[in-house]
């Protein structure tokens, strides 16, 4: 029986956190030592635990490169807050910190659900119960710092290089791959018409729920950006039948 990973409001398991803490560790910003407030400590020897499926592979990036965009906002909040330093925590377990600050304030601070038969690691338990006892100076905190820049939302707080990277991104096509180990293309085709979805020649004919197949590789689908989402949705993808460039 397949299982996928949900992206919910409500948090992610453990094994999500843990992995994006790695990750994040690895490409966090970098201070000046005399910025250098928050202290991310060396935890290059601790093990990612395994990906449960190719969802929660991508949800645990998505979750770090999020931490990574908002990460001085994140550092300010804690800062302000008082709620860093904690002498209790180590400074190996700040990314952590950082990436469940980032997921807390994103589900507006409302506890995150316990998912059934899901392993739990003490890390983020213990961050997790250390983060709820503050959240209310955690807000404040966030509210000042929206005061402070005359924000509207926290996009603001989103550097200017990241968000033209971004925009870039959103209007390119996206791209999948047929595995065909698993499905040929006119039983892909077949199932995204029954799906709604109308083949067009090329991807300047895009309208929507339409895609095309590319001009060079045969193996190849075009899809507008606007339907990533629903495309990652599709039993297509998550069975492995088609593969996301």
């Amino acid at each position: 029986k397949r299982t996928v990973t949900q992206i919910e409001k409500n948090g992610y398991p453990d094994s999500i956190y843990i992995n994006a803490a790695k990750i994040f560790q690895g490409i966090h910003s970098e201070k000046s030592k005399g910025r250098n407030l928050v202290r991310y400590g060396d935890n290059s020897e601790s093990p990612m635990m395994a990906f449960r499926d190719e969802q929660s592979r991508r949800v645990s990036y998505e979750l770090a490169f999020n931490a990574l965009k908002y990460q001085d906002l994140l550092e300010e909040m804690l800062l302000d807050s008082k709620v860093y330093p904690c002498y209790s925590i180590p400074d190996e377990l700040t990314s952590l910190l950082v990436v469940m600050l980032y997921d807390l304030q994103d589900r507006k601070f409302n506890k995150r659900k316990i998912f059934a038969e899901e392993e739990l690691v003490a890390e983020v338990q213990e961050i997790g119960h250390y983060l709820y006892r503050y959240m209310t100076k955690l807000a404040a905190a966030l509210a000042r710092c929206r005061i402070k820049y005359d924000a509207l939302s926290i996009e603001y707080f989103v550097p200017e290089t990241v968000c033209k990277q971004e925009q870039r991104a959103s209007a390119l096509p996206i791209c999948f791959w047929i595995n065909t180990f698993k499905i040929s293309l006119e039983d892909v085709i077949r199932d995204l018409e029954m799906k709604g979805f109308t083949k067009v020649e090329s991807v300047s004919d895009f309208d929507h729920y339409t895609y095309a197949v590319d001009q060079h590789c045969h193996d190849v689908l075009v899809f507008p950006s606007s339907l990533r989402e629903e495309l990652l949705n599709l039993d297509l993808f998550a069975d492995c039948k088609l593969l996301l460039q």
